[in-house]
Order: structure tokens, then C-alpha cells, then sequence
């Protein structure tokens, strides 16, 4: 018998246990808007926050959180903003991607096309990508409020139980 996915969401977790990650080297909490957007969402959804951070765009230093959040039972999803992009401190997609046991390639294709949408071809900069360590969500997001915003209204929280729900079967 097969399932549709209004069903998987039907049976999905409502409350999620979220991390969030701010990549950024001169962010502190008062002055990161793209976490803060991030956290508000969730917890507007009815979602819990477990963890926040802000680190360097260092592998050295986002490697060591990335694996505790992934090892830690009480964090279904870590969601990153910052980082995607393309310049040569931007190193963030090739920590996470290194992490990921199963990528899910649609989550960075269908955040660019509707980026496109927003703002041309500026969109193909970002390196927004995502997948699952073991079977923890992983997914990343460019910094601005404008993309997080859409990001999260768009592609993370019309999804988030369903991905949660199936990273864990």
C-alpha cells in the first residue's frame, strides 16, 4: 500500500527540536537578523529551539559542532544560515556536504529557483544545500533576512515534520 505525502505529513511530528547555526565572522547574537528570523519562524511554527551559535566560517570549528548536534538525540534538524556563498571564505558547503550521509539535492535547487524568481540570476551564488547526517536534517541558507525569509515561508517549514518524520524511518 502506498502513502501520499499529505498522509507522511499526517503522521509526522509536530513539534521539532531545532538547532541553529549562524556562520559568520563579525555576527554576535544582538546583531544576527538572519538567525534571529530563523528562531522566529521555528518557534512561531510551534517548534523548539535547543541550540543556537554563531561561529567562524571554519571548518575546524563547525566540523567538531555539526558532529555533537548530529550525535545529540534531543536535535531532530540543525538549520545554518550564512556562509553559502562563493568567495574564498565561504567554506561552509564543503564542511556540510562532507558531513552529509544522504543529500537531498531538490532542497538547493528548488531554494534557488525561487530565488531566481526574487532576484535573476544572482541566485546561481548561492551554495544553499542540504541532506541528512545519519538522520539528523541538515540544512543551510544564505545569511541575508530576505533569503532566510524565503527559505524558511517557502521550502523549510512547509516540509520540516515530513523531513523529520522520514529521517527517522
Amino acid at each position: 500500500m502506498t502513502t501520499t505525502p499529505d498522509e507522511h505529513k499526517a503522521n509526522a511530528p509536530r513539534q521539532i527540536r531545532c538547532a541553529v547555526i549562524t556562520v559568520s565572522d563579525t555576527r554576535t547574537v544582538e546583531t544576527d537578523t538572519g538567525g534571529a528570523e530563523v528562531v522566529r519562524f521555528l518557534t512561531e511554527s510551534g517548534h523548539v529551539i535547543v541550540a543556537r551559535e554563531i561561529v567562524p566560517d571554519e571548518p575546524a570549528r563547525m566540523r567538531p559542532l555539526l558532529e555533537s548536534y548530529r550525535d545529540d538525540d534531543q536535535i531532530d534538524v540543525v538549520l545554518m544560515t550564512g556562509g553559502t556563498g562563493i568567495s574564498s571564505r565561504d567554506q561552509t558547503y564543503e564542511t556540510v556536504t562532507a558531513l552529509m550521509t544522504k543529500p537531498l539535492p531538490g532542497y538547493g535547487e528548488l531554494f534557488r529557483m525561487l530565488s531566481y524568481q526574487e532576484i535573476g540570476a544572482a541566485a546561481m551564488l548561492s551554495r544553499a544545500t542540504g541532506g541528512l547526517m545519519e538522520r539528523t536534517v541538515l540544512l543551510t541558507m544564505p545569511g541575508s533576512r530576505a533569503a532566510v525569509q524565503l527559505a524558511m515561508e517557502r521550502v523549510i517549514l512547509p516540509e520540516l515534520s515530513h523531513l523529520v518524520r522520514e529521517a527517522r524511518r
